[in-house]
């Protein structure tokens, strides 16, 4: 039987995941002082929730606007032909793609989702031309320009 986040994780886990999710350069001290705890048990924690998984990573949020590539654009990809091996195929040459910050697979009439980043439109469009346009299992694009970015949490709701 699976375990549950209820079964692996107690109520001072999930304040540290929330803590971390909000700063991750919080310190071991910092976090402490915030769950009541001494730093060995909340080190001993966090290494843990490491090990089993729960944290995947640690990054850093960048400026988009101040790097100029404020310029995002959802594009809805229908491949053609869709076996698994073009999928396979699509979805590595997407990892190399570095204006392509996510990929999502899908249901609908499309099979992918991407979140472009670029500086502007010209940029964009010369980008679907010579790289997106390029891929011999593209069927079909579909771009959706974002006006304003309203939330992004950049985490999961724990």
């Amino acid at each position: 039987m699976a375990k549950t986040i209820v079964e692996t994780l107690d109520e001072t886990d999930v304040r540290i995941l929330r803590l971390l999710q909000q700063d991750a350069r919080m310190t071991i001290k910092e976090i402490s002082r915030e769950v009541n705890l001494s730093s060995t048990p909340v080190f001993e924690r966090i290494k843990r929730m490491e090990r089993e998984g729960y944290i995947k990573r640690y990054v850093t949020v960048l400026d988009a606007e101040k790097l100029h590539k404020g310029f995002v654009v959802f594009c809805s990809v229908k491949l053609s032909p869709l076996n698994k091996k073009v999928a396979e195929e699509f979805c590595n040459t997407v990892r190399d793609i570095p204006e392509v910050t996510e990929c999502y697979n899908i249901s609908g009439r499309n099979d992918y989702l991407l979140k472009v980043h670029a500086p502007d439109m010209k940029y964009y469009q010369e980008f679907i031309l010579n790289v997106l346009g390029q891929l011999p299992m593209l069927g079909s694009l579909e771009s959706t320009f974002v006006m304003e970015e309203v939330k992004n949490d950049f985490g999961v709701a724990v």
